[in-house]
């Protein structure tokens, strides 16, 4: 028996016996070992009388050690040394032989470097074809509209720069950005594509709150960007991100997918931003403050913001960007406040909580009196649905639908009390800071 591993139990150990035989001692067999290799058997030898005239057997010396075999080593040794000296050999005069005559041996080729010429297109730089696809198109029609943003900062957090993108708005410089770009800077540049050198820009008004800024530098004879009216805009239709993305050199990126969704809300650093465009388009650092433009060259919003994902959620191809319908009434806010006018935000007077049973809009919590809400006869439990016709998702689009009303402004708001639909219609004042 042997254990697990093959090696022989101590009982069934071989022992070994001596014989007395010092050659068979050392060899470690018998005779009768011998005669299982196939040794011939031992037979006497009678010689000459002995003096005694008894006869005397002596027996022939065992055979010499194995010399044979060790030159049998020697000589397959050498034998296969000889075998890879050949092989190697043979294997560089063939390497030699086909490199320098070409030979191709079966269905494998053995050949050296022809020095053939790289296989080119017929397509010089100069041909017509170039550059006319429509994504192609695009881009060079905005080229000279989209600029590059850098903000030095000194805020609470301390000192340093913010890298975005603008697009000129006007021949005479100015130019429209996201207003987390040039947040706290203490200075300001643009530079355009083709050009070297930055030009100084001056921030003439910002709204934290729909996260716009416009800006301005002293130029002349820019090529304006075209905006797309509002109301055109459609999920499913291809558009083009441009921008100056994580600062890298040279000029704008550009990336290209579709409006994914409309009308979305989310909530920022700044606040709550209402009425977004969704798109696949990647959108990432340095794209803040660019266009998102339709396939006739359009610009249909400003890119301001991009879902990451955390621990919680994945987000891929999430992009935000403020839609052209949000864009032009915020723009003539900002060139109020550049002419000195204070921006004022509308004020409904409600508490809010966000609905828990899966249902859209924003639940009231309280009614503060007197207030615009209180006069129109909202109550607490009623659950806004809409403003101006434009669908509430959650408290955050309750509250940017207010804010970028003005005061004195009357807005229909849809709720729900019970079962029933009511409209009502709020005159909201201005919100006090504070």
């Amino acid at each position: 028996m042997s254990d697990f591993n093959g090696v022989p139990s101590p009982d069934e150990t071989p022992i070994v016996k001596a014989t007395g035989d010092e050659w068979n001692d050392a060899m470690g067999s018998s005779a009768a070992d011998q005669v299982d290799l196939g040794l011939e058997e031992v037979t006497p030898i009678f010689t000459a009388d002995s003096l005694s005239g008894a006869p005397t057997i002596s027996t022939p010396l065992p055979p010499p050690p194995p010399a044979v075999k060790r030159r049998r080593k020697l000589r397959a040794v050498a034998f296969v040394f000889v075998v890879v000296a050949v092989g190697f050999g043979s294997g560089i005069l063939g390497t030699i032989a086909a490199d320098k005559w070409d030979i191709t041996i079966g269905s494998t080729r053995i050949s050296g470097s022809s020095n053939a010429p790289l296989v080119t297109s017929e397509v010089g730089s100069s041909d017509p074809s170039l550059g006319t696809t429509i994504v192609a198109q695009v881009v060079n029609k905005l080229a000279d509209s989209v600029v590059t943003i850098n903000s030095q900062i000194d805020d609470a957090s301390g000192q340093g720069e913010a890298t975005g993108t603008g697009v000129v708005l006007t021949s005479d410089g100015e130019i429209l950005t996201n207003a987390h770009v040039v947040a706290g800077s203490t200075s300001v540049t643009v530079r355009f594509a083709g050009e070297t050198e930055p030009r100084t820009a001056t921030v003439l008004a910002s709204d934290p709150g729909n996260d716009m800024a416009l800006l301005k530098i002293e130029a002349t004879n820019l090529k304006p960007a075209t905006f797309a009216q509002p109301g055109t805009i459609r999920i499913g239709d291809q558009v083009i991100a441009i921008g100056y993305a994580l600062a890298l050199d040279g000029g704008p990126s550009v990336t290209s997918g579709i409006i994914s969704a409309l009308k979305r809300t989310i909530i920022t650093e700044s606040g709550a931003l209402n009425g977004l465009i969704q798109t696949d388009a990647a959108i990432s650092s340095g794209n803040s403050g660019g266009p998102l433009v339709n396939l006739r060259g359009e610009v249909v919003g400003i890119n301001t913001a991009v879902a990451r994902s955390d621990v919680n959620q994945a987000a891929n191809n999430v992009g935000f960007s403020i839609s052209v319908d949000e864009i032009g009434p915020v723009l003539e806010q900002l060139r109020s406040q550049a002419s000195g006018e204070a921006r004022q935000e509308g004020f409904l007077g409600v508490g809010l909580a966000a609905r828990t049973d899966g249902g859209q809009g924003a639940i009231i919590t309280s009614v503060q009196p007197d207030s615009p809400a209180s006069l129109a006869g909202i109550q607490q439990e009623d659950i806004v649905l809409s403003v101006d016709g434009e669908p509430i998702d959650g408290q955050a689009g309750l509250v940017a639908a207010i804010r970028d009303a003005a005061p004195g402004q009357t807005v229909e708001i849809e709720i729900l009390r019970g079962a029933k639909r009511l409209t009502v219609k709020a005159t909201l004042v201005a919100r006090t800071q504070g």
